[in-house]
């Protein structure tokens, strides 16, 4: 079956959601900060199958920023590390908690979500994507068709 991507989900979509998170590939966060054309943004992320950093595959959570004040980093590092464990490192724009608690559900990602969208003063826009899920399933999960967008495969 194909990968689908659900993509500018709010919070409390996210949250609603009842999914098997067996079928999670990666999730995403991102907050983007007013003007755009500063492109100012942080976004949490998780792969499945780990986050490649050099030549390897690092587990865990990891973020992304661009065009952020390095003094706001400690704060996001902190707060990740406090609540998912994990070694930090950073890899140019990207700060990995190698090891560190990976969460697949709607509720805890929509948790962490609103978590982020107060410290950051931002608002959230959620990615899921998933493979090997049916449409029933989708269906039966809540996810909202209005916001699907299939990834074409061979």
């Amino acid at each position: 079956m194909p990968r689908m991507r659900y993509w500018k989900l709010t919070i409390e979509e996210v949250d609603k959601l009842s999914y098997d998170e067996s079928k999670v590939l990666n999730w995403e966060i991102k907050y983007t900060w007013e003007p755009e054309e500063e492109a100012k943004f942080v976004g949490v992320f998780l792969y499945k199958n780990g986050t490649p950093k050099d030549y390897e595959s690092v587990k865990g959570i990891t973020y992304y920023y661009n065009n952020i004040d390095q003094k706001e980093l400690p704060g996001i590092t902190k707060l990740l590390k406090n609540k998912f464990g994990g070694k930090d490192s950073e890899k140019g724009e990207r700060i990995f908690l190698e090891g560190s608690k990976e969460i697949y559900s709607g509720k805890e990602i929509a948790e962490l979500a609103q978590e982020l969208e107060s410290k950051l003063n931002a608002k959230a826009v959620i990615t899921i994507e998933f493979q090997d899920i049916s449409e029933q399933e989708q269906k039966d999960s809540g996810l909202p068709e209005a916001k699907l967008l299939p990834i074409p495969s061979k």
